[in-house]
């Protein structure tokens, strides 16, 4: 994990130290309004057919927008945010 130290704010105590996490979210591009869970697995690159989609979702916790999620079906839209195995990924238009 890589933290920085936030800017100094006024009227902060002086023993707290603000940190901020800067965290690397890959972004997946898709044309469409929603891709699947599925679709996007293969989009990222976490599978390299659809029928892996089903395996994988059974062996590997996902999170969306904070909310465990493992239905090969669930749309994703812009803006979503996922977490797979400590990477994050967002999804974009």
């Amino acid at each position: 994990m890589n933290f920085i130290k936030a800017q100094e704010f006024k009227n902060k105590p002086k023993n707290v130290i603000i940190l901020s996490y800067m965290a690397k979210i890959k972004q997946i591009k898709i044309q469409d309004e929603f891709v699947t869970l599925g679709q996007f697995l293969k989009l990222a690159d976490l599978i390299s057919s659809g029928g892996e989609a089903k395996f994988f979702l059974r062996e590997n916790i996902v999170v969306i927008n904070d909310e465990e999620d493992n239905r090969r079906g669930r749309k994703l839209y812009e803006k979503d945010i996922i977490r797979i195995n400590g990477e994050d990924f967002e999804i974009c238009r």
